[in-house]
């Protein structure tokens, strides 16, 4: 935990030029609320301090790189793995928000978490849990980057901490260098449409083709450049039972996860990230995560069984996907 003030300094102009870009691609709501996002005090008038907290969420055994290496498996970014985050460290900020009211009696307060317009890893910085790596993440010395920020606004002047000013990561560009889809265009710049968390979660359309052989088997989000980065030897397995894998997948092979029917999804993702994409998005995710496997039956007929599909999305996705298998031998 810490605390910093309403001033974010130089990241608001950091924001502004990068929406200025149009690296935001379809994230519109990045550029809807003006200068709210950077600016607390205009988002919840009245607000003094922003306590900025984290929690880990990395499960112990990831397997990410078997999983990764495997084609025929598929890849869900480990945050998603388990239940959805908002509620828990939303209950946990209520909790704290309760706590401190024991101590200085009644005060104005909200807390956040990824629910408005908030920009949180320059709390996070400015409140001393991290720097601003060059994957733009934020990054703690003892803990890396694999964790969850929520903030409490407050109207109460507390103390503030001193924000983490100096940049560790040094002469270390892996995270530039290992990104599939090379989305990096500098360093702390991020080019979000060419993103796989961008292109797996947020876009709603059709995948760019020339980007699809690059995704690979990853069908929500990519962890990619945090698997890389040598800061997050320092992280630490979560103790939350909530972030714990669930419905095995940490190991789903995708032409399982590809012959769920709506029903199933909705039901086996309740009260999971991946309820973001929505099935029609899934499918279609999982459907370019079979075009890069290799060409075994069991991909083929996944495949195969969806090509009248009733989602035009997943349709055009399936017929790439046949594509590319076209020609190879059966496995």
């Amino acid at each position: 935990m810490g605390i910093t003030g309403v001033d974010l300094g130089e990241h608001e102009a950091h924001l502004e030029a990068w929406l200025q870009a149009g690296y935001q691609g379809e994230m519109d709501y990045m550029a809807a609320h003006g200068s709210k996002r950077s600016r607390p005090d205009e988002l919840v008038p009245g607000t003094l301090r922003v306590i900025s907290l984290r929690m880990d969420y990395l499960p112990g055994d990831t397997r990410m790189s078997q999983q990764l290496a495997d084609p025929e498996k598929a890849y869900v970014s480990r945050y998603a793995l388990g239940r959805d985050y908002h509620k828990l460290i939303r209950k946990r900020l209520q909790q704290l928000a309760e706590r401190i009211q024991q101590v200085v009696g009644p005060f104005g307060f909200r807390a956040f978490v990824d629910s408005a317009p908030v920009l949180e890893k320059a709390a996070g910085q400015q409140a001393g849990l991290g720097w601003i790596g060059k994957n733009t993440l934020l990054l703690n010395r003892k803990a890396g980057s694999w964790f969850f920020l929520g903030e409490l606004f407050v109207d109460i002047a507390l103390p503030v901490d001193e924000p983490v000013s100096r940049d560790h990561c040094g002469s270390c560009h892996a995270c530039l260098d290992i990104c599939p889809t090379e989305a990096f265009v500098g360093e702390r710049l991020l080019d979000a449409r060419r993103c796989i968390s961008y292109l797996t979660i947020e876009l709603k359309g059709p995948i760019p083709v020339e980007l699809r052989d690059k995704i690979g088997n990853r069908v929500f989000g990519c962890d990619d450049c945090q698997i890389v980065c040598p800061w997050n030897r320092f992280a630490r397995p979560t103790e939350q039972s909530d972030f714990q894998p669930r419905h095995s997948l940490d190991n789903a092979e995708l032409a399982t996860l590809f012959r769920w029917t709506e029903e199933e999804f909705l039901s086996r993702t309740e009260g999971s990230p991946l309820r973001r994409a929505g099935y029609e998005r899934w499918l279609r995710n999982l459907a370019v995560g079979l075009g890069n496997a290799p060409s075994s039956i069991p991909v083929l007929e996944a495949l195969q069984a969806r090509r009248d599909d009733p989602s035009e999305l997943v349709r055009e996705h399936v017929e790439w996907a046949l594509a590319q298998h076209a020609g190879r031998a059966p496995a």
